[in-house]
């Protein structure tokens, strides 16, 4: 074959070979964190859960495979644990005094820092749907209860009665809790659900969504649908959502502070967590955080007895778990 054949084969080879983006790629996800001891010994319970989680990470990597973004990977996945009774957000939520649900959920896109939430609404069926329709399409960051409501109709998303969302779980705790005349209780606000995620493109996303602490009162809104404090993501940075005790979280600026750690410390994302866990610890309060950094790095850090958590990675590597190693 003379040289100017072989040139000619090399370019028509170059031309039909497709351009792939970057592979990387990585989900992280929680189903809250607080005290499991009704868990540790139903193996049958904790396997619900492990199903559930691995149903919604397998998801997440599907469609990353498929090429779709980060943002849409996180409402998906959140989706998921929404429409799933195992947890407090969406169907699974908890119930306020008044014996109703409310819901929250944020989501934060690192790469535009763009940002999205919605507090306090009982007839959205996924609320982390509303959350991505405050963030794209409203001038907006952040709305909350009949007025988001009425934007989540005009976006033309999916409406329940309040009674979607009653389990007899949730509502016996409300039951047993108000009988114990007692303000909260760690084993009721176990639930909220958040990922975080990285695609092809490079790009990181994050989301949370909760029903919030059972037997809340006077329109009580925690850290979820708060961005800085329980929903944060920067390209720059990390991806990070949240779960514990909500007004600790807010304190602390908790996922926006992580952020910092990372941008003013040079801190990896583990140990962000880790340090931002330890100011929690301190002021007494509970709860864990899942996030990732643009690399793919992953961190699952929580103070309590254990989280519902997983996380699947490009490289194949793949973990979910639910109780203290």
């Amino acid at each position: 074959m003379k040289a100017y054949q072989i040139l000619i084969l090399a370019l028509s080879l170059w031309i039909v070979t497709p351009v792939f983006s970057q592979e990387k790629y990585a989900v992280v996800i929680h189903g809250g964190a607080g005290v499991m001891g009704r868990l540790k010994e139903n193996k049958e319970e904790q396997q619900k859960y492990l199903v559930k989680l691995e149903e919604a990470l397998l998801l997440g990597e599907k469609l990353l495979k498929e090429g779709k973004t980060a943002e849409d990977v996180v409402v998906e996945v959140i989706s998921v644990m929404e429409n799933s009774p195992l947890f407090n957000a969406g169907k699974g939520a908890v119930f306020t005094a008044e014996g109703k649900n409310e819901l929250d959920a944020s989501i934060m896109n690192g790469a535009t820092l763009n940002a999205g939430a919605i507090a306090g609404v009982r007839d959205i069926k996924n609320p982390i749907t509303a959350a991505r329709e405050v963030m794209n399409n409203s001038e907006h960051v952040f709305l909350s209860g009949k007025g988001a409501s009425e934007f989540a109709k005009k976006q033309g998303l999916e409406m329940v009665d309040n009674k979607y969302f009653f389990t007899e779980l949730r509502y016996q705790s409300l039951k047993q809790l108000q009988k114990r005349l007692r303000e909260r209780s760690n084993n009721d606000n176990t639930g909220t659900v958040g990922c975080a995620v990285l695609d092809t493109r490079g790009n990181i996303c994050a989301g949370t969504s909760t029903g919030g602490m059972t037997n809340k009162k006077y329109g009580r809104i925690g850290d979820s649908p708060v961005i800085g404090a329980g929903t944060y993501a920067n390209n720059k940075t990390c991806a990070v959502s949240c779960t514990g005790h909500g007004e600790y979280y807010i304190r602390l600026g908790f996922a926006r502070d992580i952020s910092a750690l990372m941008e003013y410390k040079n801190m990896r994302v583990e140990e962000a967590c880790r340090e931002e866990i330890r100011k929690l610890s301190e002021l007494q309060g509970t709860g864990g955080v899942i996030a990732l950094d643009a690399q793919g790095n992953i961190a699952m850090e929580f103070n309590t007895e254990g989280m519902f958590r997983g996380f699947i990675k490009s490289s194949g590597e793949k973990e979910i778990a639910i109780f203290k190693k």
